[in-house]
């Protein structure tokens, strides 16, 4: 459920029409609901609140300071996945202790400045990295908490770019080189093994994989433990899908009741690492229409968002429902493309997609936008990236402004010989 309603033929982000803040701010423009974003937090935190756990926002879904704040007042810790994102969550007031730092690529700076934080735990990709981790330990005269990512070869029926748990993907360690790795970390003086972790993919909208892979994991748990490996965490990971189009995801509560019983008499905390499930339906991509044309194979509207401001479509073909501002009753319907101002045949937010009649100066909404929107979002053409809004009842709050020309050049230099 989400905070977008038509009221009186305008849509709506709970008390604030879509107009009067497009109006304000200017298109295009990302628009989260606070209401939307507070009862998601609560509805997957809630549903585990029989058993010790500790939500863990994804911020690679969204890491605007004011969202990520909203997160830490809600309880949450963060999902990490560079030194940017720790600095932003510490930023956001994310408690180190509940920071969880992943990806297959940290840098011994990056390591360092989690180490300097004293965030919860490090999840391990590699022994390349588990080397790296307690070397730069060492020299800190520290010790790191670290979880195993373990790969649990699940497939979890997802796009092949967003599916992480399987065989041939660059994430993880393999089960069976589980216990080999748990040998390595257990001989390394500065490393502690606190956890395993595992994350099979994102949009997922099965809990089968889910409970496939924990089992998998939990297999592992047991011969970690009979090798007296104190275990204090089990991390699931997140990857629970959204509706786009016609999905039909399972609730959080869902998910808590398949995984629940497996976990409960373990004495673990269990990490969950939620994003898209959060954010994704609490926002939308408010575009204009600057044009209508008629080509001689398809009828295009050309609108002034872009791919580099929305890349899904683009990327993944992904699919996004897109609705009028302004409802128009028995308006004619047409089959179209819906483009941007980005110089590349791959600049689309929808193909062959069935719309109402639109014309120029039109707004649109471009829903289920919340995840891997502006976080994804570049400056190709030199365009300047658009501002972010938190809508709060009647209120709003621009949370991002709207990069200027100014902004597109900042830290260029023209070098002396060529002035």
């Amino acid at each position: 459920m989400h905070d977008f309603q038509y009221r009186h033929g305008d849509l709506y982000c709970e008390d604030v029409a879509i107009s009067r803040l497009a109006k304000e701010v200017g298109t295009p423009c990302y628009i989260y609901s606070h209401a939307t974003l507070t009862r998601h937090f609560r509805a997957f935190d809630g549903a585990f609140q029989g058993i010790p756990h500790l939500v863990a926002f994804a911020m690679k879904s969204n890491s605007n300071l004011g969202l990520l704040r909203l997160m830490a007042k809600e309880g949450s810790g963060a999902d990490i996945v560079s030194g940017g994102e720790l600095y932003r969550a510490l930023k956001a007031g994310v408690p180190p202790a509940k920071i969880v730092f992943a990806g297959v690529g940290k840098n011994r700076e990056e390591i360092r400045y989690a180490l300097e934080t004293d965030i919860l735990m490090f999840n391990v990709e590699s022994s390349a990295e588990l080397r790296a981790i307690d070397e730069v330990a060492a020299e800190m005269g520290r010790k790191a908490r670290v979880a195993l990512r373990i790969n649990p070869d699940i497939d979890p029926k997802t796009h092949p770019y967003i599916s992480t748990g399987l065989k041939k993907s660059k994430f993880g360690i393999s089960a069976e080189r589980a216990l080999d790795e748990y040998k390595l970390a257990s001989s390394l003086k500065h490393i502690e093994v606190v956890g395993v972790h595992k994350h099979i993919g994102s949009q997922l909208t099965d809990v089968t994989p889910f409970v496939d892979a924990l089992k998998k994991i939990l297999a592992l748990v047991e011969k970690l433990k009979e090798q007296s490996a104190n275990i204090r965490y089990i991390n699931i990971g997140g990857g629970l899908g959204i509706t786009y189009s016609d999905e039909a995801p399972p609730r959080p509560q869902q998910l808590a009741d398949a995984v629940s019983p497996l976990v409960r008499d373990l004495k673990c905390v269990l990490i969950m690492e939620p994003g898209r499930v959060i954010v994704g339906n609490a926002g939308i991509l408010v575009t204009r229409v600057l044009y209508t044309k008629e080509g001689e194979a398809k009828r295009f509207v050309i609108v002034d968002a872009a791919m580099n401001d929305l890349i899904r479509p683009s990327l993944y073909g992904a699919y996004h429902e897109i609705k009028p501002v302004r409802e128009t009753p028995h308006a004619k319907t047409h089959v179209v493309d819906v483009v941007g101002p980005v110089c590349e045949s791959g600049d689309f937010l929808a193909k062959d997609r069935t719309m109402p009649d639109a014309r120029a100066g039109d707004l649109l909404a471009v829903m289920s936008a919340g995840a891997y929107g502006f976080v994804m979002s570049s400056n190709y053409n030199s365009r300047p990236r658009v501002p972010e809004v938190m809508v709060k009842g009647g209120e709003i709050h621009v949370i991002r402004a709207r990069e200027t020309y100014d902004d597109l050049i900042r830290g260029e230099a023209i070098p002396d010989f060529l002035k």
